[in-house]
């Protein structure tokens, strides 16, 4: 089976690339992948994404997005590719058994917050649990949160949650952070931040009323257990993208993200390959920059095909 554009990933990249793709009528094959939609199907309301004022939940934006990429033409594949062929052109997708071939590939897998691995944590998440300040801590005006982690990214978090909490706790398993000097210091010097070392969290509270309203905490020097009560708890310990299909195949960056070339394009070092959203976006990870990256690889190749007609 050939297509001229092959999609993996339904996320927001996903699926703005999908839409550019049929509507520049290419009849792109979106392949939706293990998590049908992307990390905003699990995330509740969505109040940053341009053109809902009175914000929307996040399943329900994804739907609406893969509504319109179908309306225009986009074939969409329900399943997750276990094997791919970048070695020439046409480059062979496998779902399963099945092979498909596309004259191009544009990557949308994303990337995947890293979690504590607790189940309270996994049944709260979008009820008070986060992995995204620059997405809830909108939620949080005046309210406590507790962050989790010791490197830039947690230092990041809790730093801009600063700007609307009442008060931040960053919580760590040992006593030295890996974040960067001028990180850590930003966080220390922040009247807001305290701090917890040497200490993990056991259990996320509370599943019985649907909510976060505190953590319970183990000191991993002492084995002391103690319960710190707050409203919110951002996990901030990295995120890793789904790029393990392509080791091997495509350049990668040291955290495992698909290099692409230069701005303004979204082309990897295989000619007739792009990337756009998590998969290759380390720094902003947000639904209307995926959505850009998607639209632009796209666009990438359309003018791809122009120019390198089979």
């Amino acid at each position: 089976m050939s297509h001229k554009v092959i999609i993996l990933g339904s996320g927001c990249a996903g699926c703005t690339a999908a839409v550019y793709a049929a509507r520049a009528n290419l009849q792109p094959l979106l392949i939706e992948g293990t998590q049908p939609g992307g990390q905003l199907t699990i995330t509740s309301d969505v109040e940053n994404y341009p053109g809902f004022p009175k914000g929307i939940l996040g399943p329900e934006l994804m739907v609406l997005m893969k509504e319109q990429a179908v309306r225009f033409g986009t074939e969409v594949l329900q399943g997750d590719v276990t094997k791919v062929d970048l070695s020439k052109r046409p480059f062979k997708i496998w779902v399963g058994d099945q092979v498909y071939e596309g004259e191009t590939l544009i990557i949308s897998t994303g990337a995947s917050a890293m979690w504590l691995g607790l189940e309270s944590e996994k049944k709260l998440w979008g009820k008070g649990v986060s992995a995204c300040a620059t997405c809830d801590a909108f939620f949080f005006k005046n309210q406590h949160v507790v962050v989790v982690g010791g490197g830039d990214t947690a230092m990041e978090e809790a730093t801009f949650l600063a700007k609307f909490a009442s008060k931040v706790t960053i919580i760590h398993r040992r006593d030295t952070f890996r974040a960067s000097k001028i990180m850590q210091k930003r966080a220390m010097d922040d009247p807001k931040i305290k701090f917890v070392l040497d200490s993990a969290i056991e259990e996320v509270m509370d599943l019985a009323q649907g909510k976060v309203t505190g953590v319970k905490l183990k000191n991993l020097k002492t084995g002391q257990k103690s319960d710190l009560a707050c409203d919110g708890l951002f996990i901030a310990i990295g995120h890793k993208p789904n790029t393990a299909l392509f080791k091997g195949q495509l350049e990668l960056d040291a955290k495992g993200y698909i290099v692409t070339k230069k701005q303004p394009s979204m082309a990897t070092d295989i000619p007739g390959v792009f990337a756009c959203g998590d998969v290759q976006d380390s720094i902003y990870r947000q639904a209307v920059t995926a959505a850009g990256t998607g639209c632009a690889a796209a666009i990438d190749a359309e003018r791809f095909l122009t120019h390198h007609a089979s």
